[in-house]
């Protein structure tokens, strides 16, 4: 997998630009609130995913700008493709010039892990966070999944609408139990998806974590269903837990109650790691993923590095740029010389949103 090109027009402060990226590595430098992030952004968004940053798509426009555009000129098992995204009141795409019904239709065909400072958040903030980075990753490689998820969501909504006008008209208690039924046959799908990915998860995880630490650690992860995992158990868990639902108005079981249980040495990672086995913890989680995408899909993804570098002693700078010396990589810094083991690729200085490639 490999980005050729990437351009970008009214895309948050970024000027108006298109650029070639090296099949290696790509070093995009400058001060701090210049738009680095920015540019890793932008290619990101070709996932198919939402901003790894968490932003609304309107805080992605330009001020004064209704529409920001984004294209991007991509390899792919040896074929070369364009992909188109406009992203104004909602996101529209393109891929190799036919229009998708959805900008999620891009996911599975651009390729991508993303490293951040904000995923120190997979290990410290509570279980919403880890199962948006499985559900993430899942999408990149089963693209089937979106769709079962977006289904699951926009009926838990309905439900818990159902919920609350429950305490005030018993008559509508009937359509409760058609909710239950929908909900445990989307959600029994959306627990099969992540099981199995967790299982190919644990493949890699244990020995890159031991990699990391030495071998002095063992990182266990293990996929924590509130409400069962088959159709049954799940059905059942909606109909007992009925009562404190109508009183609360929100649906306590499910697999968006659902928890990603990191272990180190048998001990909750959250509650008792410490800062550095925490870190580990992510960068194992991270690596991880980007080796289940390529034993799937046949393909290492791009590897897009904001500004982690800087915060790892240099022992584990080297063991993540030996796993990812073989991929292509975007990685930001403040100093193009933080990054002093990549020797081989481009440079493009970011300042006040201008992107220059230093020849």
């Amino acid at each position: 997998m490999r980005a050729k090109s990437v351009e970008f027009q009214s895309f948050r402060n970024l000027k108006s630009a298109k650029i070639q990226c090296h099949p290696s590595v790509n070093v995009i430098y400058g001060d701090n609130a210049q738009g680095k992030t920015n540019l890793l952004e932008a290619i990101w968004l070709f996932s198919g995913a939402k901003s790894f940053r968490g932003a609304k798509d309107s805080e992605c426009i330009a001020h004064g700008s209704e529409l920001a555009r984004l294209s991007l000129e991509f390899e792919s098992l040896g074929r070369n493709h364009t992909a188109g995204l406009d992203i104004s009141n909602k996101r529209s795409a393109t891929l190799d010039g036919v229009s998708l019904k959805t900008a999620g239709e891009l996911a599975g065909n651009f390729k991508a892990v993303v490293f951040s400072p904000t995923h120190l958040s997979l290990i410290k903030d509570g279980p919403g966070v880890r199962r948006r980075f499985i559900d993430t990753a899942i999408g990149q490689i089963w693209p089937k999944y979106i769709g079962i998820l977006k289904n699951y969501t926009h009926l838990l909504a309905q439900r818990n609408a159902l919920l609350k006008d429950l305490r005030y008209s018993t008559q509508l208690y009937d359509m409760l139990s058609v909710y239950d039924s929908q909900l445990a046959d989307l959600g029994s799908k959306i627990t099969a998806y992540r099981n199995r990915y967790i299982d190919r998860l644990n493949e890699f995880v244990g020995d890159i974590y031991s990699g990391i630490s030495g071998g002095k650690e063992i990182l266990t992860v293990e996929y924590e269903a509130t409400g069962g995992c088959d159709v049954d158990s799940l059905l059942n868990a909606l109909k007992e837990n009925q009562s404190s639902d109508i009183s609360t108005a929100t649906t306590s079981v499910g697999p968006h109650r659902d928890e990603l249980s990191v272990k180190i040495n048998d001990m909750a990672a959250r509650s008792f790691g410490s800062q550095g086995q925490q870190r580990s913890a992510v960068i194992a989680l991270k690596l991880s993923e980007a080796a289940v995408i390529n034993q799937i899909t046949g393909e290492q993804p791009v590897a897009l590095l904001d500004d982690v570098m800087s915060e790892l002693d240099e022992g584990r700078q080297d063991y993540i740029l030996n796993h990812i010396k073989d991929w292509q990589v975007f990685i930001t810094c403040c100093d193009r010389n933080s990054v002093k083991l990549l020797k081989e690729g481009t440079s493009f200085k970011v300042e006040k949103g201008e992107v220059k490639e230093e020849k």
